[in-house]
């Protein structure tokens, strides 16, 4: 069994890597790291959570070299910066969910992140990406940084174009919109139910951090390249789920039939991301409640010959595929198993 431990366990990504980890038949739960939490059981943080595992959050200042080979960070940018300076020398395997080393150049960071201090040594020896793209990186990887939710979609959905079909695209606009748990459990006068509940909110209107992830990453991929990627985000009422809206310009010819092909071939072999095409169900997909509790991301791309640009559709569970499922996929890859080991749970709909 492989000993996990999970960092930031009172929070909502918290919460999901308990629930998925417990379930997982290759993971073992050692230890339950907190602040504001220590003492506490999981079934008294995690409602849902009705489980007898024999631990509470502890504060994160033992030394847990004897008892996990892996640690999930799903604390605030800041605090991963801090532990994971300190666990990069204690356990075989530090995944950090924050943005505190997603982004790779140094300048873009300071200006994404200007509060989140980190040696930039320690930044270049981790491994950052999607699974379905940086897989064999993972294997044996001692730091992973996972995507954000929004870039996890981004990237994902256009992946294809990008690293596929090798396109050089001039632009990319992104339309996001997210449910309320994408910003976690801090109390804020915009998310009380008065103001949140049937709002369509442009908390980020003129640029979004997961977009600059986006092009970090592309900026040092090949074949294809991203001249520019800005995004608008926008807050809605539900709880979970993401959809990322990606408006793509290219001068290079594409049509509906190469766009499907080059998805399929892109995505074959890989269980998580399904390509769907839009009228295929009841509903129109992809729709972010197609996916909930699961670690699919449905993707579809449209060819709009009126408009010259490429719609790619993506969405996902913001907390599990978003979050702690991929962090349990990147895990799987890193300790040389099947990527779907405990993930193999359906979407639940209707939610």
């Amino acid at each position: 069994m492989i000993r996990v431990g999970v960092v930031g366990a009172s929070g909502l990504a918290g919460g999901e890597l308990i629930r998925l980890v417990s379930q997982h038949p290759e993971l073992e739960l050692t230890f339950l790291g907190g602040s504001s939490s220590v003492g506490r059981r999981p079934s008294e943080l995690h409602p849902g959570l009705r489980l007898d595992l024999g631990l509470t959050v502890e504060p994160v200042t033992t030394d847990l070299s004897g008892r996990c080979d892996a640690v999930f960070l799903a604390t605030p940018a800041p605090v991963s910066a801090e532990l994971a300076e300190r666990l990069a020398d204690q356990v075989p395997c530090v995944l950090d969910l924050s943005g505190a080393f997603r982004i790779r150049t140094p300048e873009l960071h300071e200006r994404w992140y200007p509060k989140v201090r980190r040696r930039t040594e320690l930044a270049d020896r981790f491994v950052y990406g999607v699974p379905e793209l940086v897989g064999e990186e993972l294997v044996g990887a001692p730091l992973i940084s996972l995507p954000g939710c929004y870039a996890t979609a981004i990237t994902l959905g256009l992946a294809p174009l990008v690293l596929g079909l090798g396109l050089d695209i001039r632009t990319v606009v992104v339309d996001g919109k997210s449910g309320s748990s994408g910003g976690g459990l801090q109390l804020r006068t915009p998310d009380l139910h008065p103001l949140r509940s049937g709002a369509i909110a442009p908390y980020a209107p003129t640029g979004h951090r997961h977009a600059a992830e986006v092009g970090d990453f592309f900026g040092r991929g090949k074949p294809g390249t991203i001249g520019s990627l800005s995004m608008s985000a926008y807050g809605v009422s539900h709880v979970r789920g993401l959809m990322a809206s990606s408006y793509v310009f290219t001068d290079q010819e594409v049509d509906a039939r190469q766009l499907q092909r080059a998805y399929l071939r892109f995505y074959k072999g890989r269980p998580f991301v399904r390509v769907r095409r839009h009228t295929e169900t009841l509903i129109p997909v992809p729709d972010p409640q197609a996916v909930l509790g699961s670690n699919f991301c449905d993707v579809t791309a449209l060819h709009d010959p009126e408009g010259g640009r490429v719609v790619v559709l993506a969405a996902l569970d913001n907390l599990v595929k978003g979050a702690a499922g991929q962090a349990v996929q990147a895990l799987n890859l890193r300790f040389s198993l099947p990527e779907e080991t405990g993930l193999a749970m359906q979407p639940v709909m209707p939610a």
